[in-house]
């Protein structure tokens, strides 16, 4: 068996595209202002985050700054003014939207039972997040369903210097181990499985039925990719694997 296992988090640990939903969703349901209807407008708040969230992960802005880009550009469309300072941009994110986003926050029922089971193992792996998150944010929702204390670490950009797809050879040496010996479980099939493949890794695609991205259906995956529909299966699965 690998002597590393690495977990990403969002879609993959707690369910980050539901708590988004709900908080922007209050948010635009009680614009009486709003220049579009109210699925336009959460549409287009994902879409401005994972514009900007490129933006951070490209070290063009700070974690911070990524939310108030997304703000104002949001804010028109909400039919609201543009606060031009950047601390009124901050409280608005703050009190309007973090408030309600991380009382959202889900853990998926599978991840713990799935934990335990490896925490159990003889001689099992030792185990970290890999995320491309804030590492604050990312901690507090480990925190918040009691996941740290299975994890040796949580890896972002800021501890790497790198964000994924690129990190996992620097997320290996972090961990002292080789890409052959690590594994990587997402729920990404490009950033979390094949590009951890690129870079040795085993990388295994948690399918939960649904596109991180649009929310549509899953992708369609090579007939060779390792998939699992539930983390509960993945301690068996890599028991088959290593055989």
């Amino acid at each position: 068996m690998a002597n590393v296992i690495f977990f990403d988090l969002d879609g993959t640990l707690v369910d980050h595209r539901s708590a988004v939903w709900e908080a922007i969703g209050q948010i635009v349901k009680a614009a009486p202002n709003a220049t579009a209807p109210p699925e336009e407008l959460v549409t287009l708040w994902w879409t401005l985050e994972g514009r900007h969230m490129r933006e951070y992960l490209a070290g063009q802005c700070s974690f911070a700054e990524h939310h108030r880009r997304r703000l104002r550009s949001f804010l028109p469309m909400l039919g609201e003014p543009v606060p031009e300072s950047p601390g009124l941009l901050d409280a608005w994110i703050a009190d309007r939207y973090l408030t309600v986003f991380e009382e959202s926050w889900r853990c998926y029922p599978d991840v713990q039972p799935c934990l335990e089971t490896l925490k159990r193992l003889p001689r099992g792996p030792r185990l970290a997040v890999l995320t491309n998150g804030d590492p604050e944010q990312q901690r507090a929702k480990l925190a918040r369903f009691g996941l740290l204390e299975y994890f040796e670490a949580v890896l972002t950009p800021t501890e790497l210097g790198v964000a994924k797809p690129v990190a996992y050879a620097t997320a290996c040496r972090w961990m002292r181990t080789d890409p052959p010996q690590a594994v990587n479980v997402g729920d990404m099939l490009e950033s979390d499985v094949n590009a951890a493949a690129l870079a040795g890794l085993t990388g295994i695609w948690l399918d939960r039925g649904v596109d991180f991205v649009t929310g549509g259906p899953s992708p369609t995956a090579d007939e060779t990719v390792l998939r699992i529909e539930r983390l509960t299966d993945l301690p068996d699965h890599l028991s088959r694997t290593n055989a």
